[in-house]
């Protein structure tokens, strides 16, 4: 184990209480479930990782979903002493969980801090009231702010999502939202510019064009923005939508941006584990109803081939303002990249640009998917 990096721990959580339009993680709504079958299942997954891995240094656990906030939080803390009794948990073990802003779950946060959460997660999405209703949130702007102050005042760590370029909205409306989010005591802010995914209502809105996002060129303006605002409030852009206060950036999520290892538990979660020096990729069977059900929970585990490696990553370390080490020969296209003011390569390090962050689909297709 001395030799071995730490590892994380990602749970995830499938239920929510309404489906977001744009949404395409795999989450469901439903009516009634059996929360103490869900703990049971996700304990014995901890246990089969155990068996799988050995006794292992964990730094961060991730709670995600769906919606984990809805957790009980004496489920959410047997999740924490489970890992932590099976696995060795580092001393400044970061442990996250997402949550929405309503007051039934801001009334749990007292309580998941309790159970071990030292982080936490709050999905505001908007500060204005009608954008909460175009993207289909369930709570209003006041429960919104009450959840982001409540979370500073409990929890060591604290950060609050938002989404821009929503349609119809301005650099103006965007540049006054942010500014108000700006002044709240969080040292970590997920800035997310509104894509339209697959197989989501607004994908289908979308197609019939009664959904209309800004123009490319209003969308970069709002980005650039973006990061002005932040950087003037001293909060780094370290990845391609997350900003932070030095020493605050998501451990968690670092780790799959440097391409660390992780176990994933949780219908649809997925792994990547190193297992007698070969890298797998795990998935989980997407369905809750067969997760829950399924003695062996695992659906895949292959075995990454090295150009699979290097793309995947590749894909996830240009998200970061770091980049990636670079030992290979520099390729006519990636000198291409860097002379259009996408890529800066130095002392065998290759990282995009602000501008290359911003069309990083492009400059990852164009350079390196050969």
């Amino acid at each position: 184990m001395a030799d071995k990096p730490p590892i994380s721990l990602y749970i995830h959580w499938p239920f929510c209480l309404s489906k977001c339009p744009y949404c395409d993680f795999n989450s469901h709504v439903r009516e009634s479930y059996s929360e103490p079958d869900w703990q049971t299942a996700l304990l014995l997954e901890l246990n089969s990782a155990r068996e799988l891995l050995g006794k292992r240094k964990l730094s961060t656990i991730f709670f995600g979903g769906g919606t984990p906030s809805l957790m009980k939080a004496s489920t959410v803390e047997s999740i924490i002493n489970k890992a932590v009794d099976i696995f060795e948990a580092t001393n400044d073990i970061e442990i996250t969980l997402e949550a929405n802003p309503n007051s039934v779950e801001v009334n749990k946060f007292q309580n998941l801090a309790i159970a071990g959460v030292n982080r936490i997660s709050v999905g505001v999405q908007s500060l204005r009231q009608e954008r909460l209703q175009e993207l289909g949130r369930k709570h209003n702007v006041k429960e919104a702010i009450q959840a982001i102050e409540t979370a500073t005042k409990i929890f060591k760590r604290a950060s609050f999502d938002l989404i821009y370029a929503t349609p119809g909205q301005t650099l103006d409306q965007w540049s006054a939202e942010l500014s108000e989010a700006l002044t709240f005591a969080t040292e970590h802010l997920s800035l997310y510019q509104l894509t339209i995914e697959p197989n989501t209502t607004f994908e289908r809105l979308h197609k019939r064009g009664d959904l209309v996002l800004p123009v490319d060129d209003l969308a970069a303006d709002m980005y650039e923005l973006t990061n002005k605002l932040c950087a003037a409030n001293d909060l780094h852009a370290y990845e391609v939508s997350n900003y932070a206060k030095v020493g605050a950036e998501c451990r968690h999520n670092l780790n799959y941006w440097r391409y660390g290892e992780y176990i994933g538990i949780g219908p649809g979660a997925h792994g990547r584990l190193v297992i007698n020096g070969k890298r797998l990729a795990t998935k989980q069977y997407r369905a809750p109803e067969r997760w829950v059900q399924e003695p062996n929970r695992t659906e895949e585990s292959l075995e990454l081939t090295a150009k699979e490696q290097t793309q995947e990553r590749i894909l996830m370390g240009l998200r970061t303002t770091e980049g990636i080490s670079w030992q290979q020969p520099v390729t006519t296209k990636i000198h291409d990249l860097i002379k259009g003011g996408f890529l800066v390569f130095e002392n065998h390090q290759i990282r995009a640009t602000p501008q290359g962050r911003l069309a990083l689909q492009a400059v990852l297709r164009y350079g390196f998917m050969d």
